[in-house]
């Protein structure tokens, strides 16, 4: 498929989706969704991408779903939003279940749809300009895009609560200080903070990355016991890969491991 509102970068091990509408604030349209769904399948299933990192160009990560667009389509808005909501949540969902870590670099407001997209990072990271909104009740509408699932798994339904309704806006910081985001970076610092950890993580053991992202991502849902068992169950399976051999035997060696992914 070829894009024509993202950008795909794949080159030593790591995947760049970069969502480029800048001039609409890089704002959800069906086309930008559907491209959206579209390179992240396409990450998750290529073998030599080893970490997916979705970012923004111009000043916003995202702001959205796009407004503008949904005054247009009124007469029809509930199949509107329900086909975009469609090509989001598939996006979501793959960033989610991949086996593989994935980074959401925040480099400018994340908004509504934006904030709910990066959310869904299994790492979120943020430059210190970059700003943090539900937005969605501003509009009239109800949130969407995962946000429901994870931000009260992250700072609580109360504050969740606090987001939805009155719109606050975070801060890159306070965003960090409620647990939202990970890391921040200085501006000038922000490309290369997001490439050191991509490429950290691009050469470690991606397997066993996956398995963990598993294990951690069903555990809610989980008994102690059944959760145990499905820990011992993926262990094991991390024993047979070539991982697991460079690994134990590069620590009883005292040297770095040198891991291939497989």
């Amino acid at each position: 498929m070829s894009y024509a509102k993202i950008l795909l970068d794949i080159r030593d091990g790591i995947a760049t989706i970069t969502l480029n509408r800048p001039e609409a604030y890089n704002a959800l349209d069906m086309q930008l969704a559907t491209e959206l769904h579209d390179a992240v399948v396409t990450c998750s299933e290529d073998a030599a991408v080893r970490v997916v990192v979705v970012t923004g160009s111009g000043r916003a990560f995202c702001a959205g779903g796009d407004v503008k667009g949904f005054v247009e389509q009124l007469d029809t808005i509930g199949k509107h939003v329900k086909l975009l909501t469609l090509a989001l949540h598939a996006a979501v969902s793959r960033l989610v279940r991949m086996p593989k870590p994935t980074i959401t670099a925040v480099n400018g407001v994340a908004a509504g749809g934006g904030m709910s997209l990066s959310l869904a990072g299994d790492l979120i990271v943020a430059t210190e300009s970059a700003r943090f909104t539900m937005a969605y009740t501003q509009i009239g509408a109800s949130p969407d895009g995962s946000s429901t699932f994870f931000l009260p798994r992250l700072v609580g339904v109360k504050r969740a609560l606090e987001l939805t309704f009155l719109n606050r806006v975070l801060s890159a910081r306070e965003a960090m200080e409620w647990g939202i985001v990970q890391q921040v970076f200085p501006d000038e610092q922000f490309q290369a903070g997001v490439q050191s950890l991509a490429t950290q993580l691009a050469h470690g053991p991606t397997q066993a990355y996956g398995r963990a992202k598993t294990l951690l991502y069903n555990s809610a849902s989980e008994t102690l016991e059944t959760q145990m068992e499905h820990e011992a169950q993926l262990i094991a399976a991390s024993g047979h890969t070539a991982d697991f051999r460079e690994g134990t035997t590069a620590f009883v060696a005292k040297r770095t491991p040198v891991f291939q992914g497989h």
